[in-house]
């Protein structure tokens, strides 16, 4: 599994495409409408929407992310880093945002890389 995060806008998806050959036909997109997961997509986008669908339905994502951890160990993973910044007032917004830091401190442990991606720039945190 590779997992790449980093800030909204930051050029994680380009990275993505470039490095690993990604088309869009490759990506799934998480809505954040559905707890859904396509595993059959080298890629899912957004992972931080699949967190939010899970909160709101009162649904561990950490879980979910365990019980299909061998189907995502080939997977391209790619979520914004929503840890930074003011603190949500909203309780709904803060258990996403601590989800979905709880559900990349678990992916990364099993991830094969993780890379961080900054002003379009990689930075590889774990891995080659």
């Amino acid at each position: 599994m590779i997992l790449i995060i980093g800030g909204a806008f930051q050029g994680k998806m380009d990275y993505a495409k470039k490095e690993f050959q990604l088309k869009e036909r490759d990506i799934f997109q998480c809505s954040g409408e559905d707890m859904v997961l396509d595993f059959d997509k080298k890629a899912v986008n957004n992972l931080e929407r699949f967190v939010l669908a899970c909160i709101r339905e009162d649904i561990d994502p950490r879980e979910c992310l365990e019980e299909h951890i061998e189907k995502l160990r080939d997977k391209i993973i790619l979520c914004d880093d929503i840890s930074q910044g003011v603190v949500p007032m909203d309780e709904t917004e803060r258990a996403w945002r601590e989800m979905t830091g709880r559900c990349l401190v678990y992916l990364g442990q099993e991830a094969d890389r993780v890379i961080r991606v900054f002003c379009g720039i990689p930075e590889i945190v774990k891995g080659e």
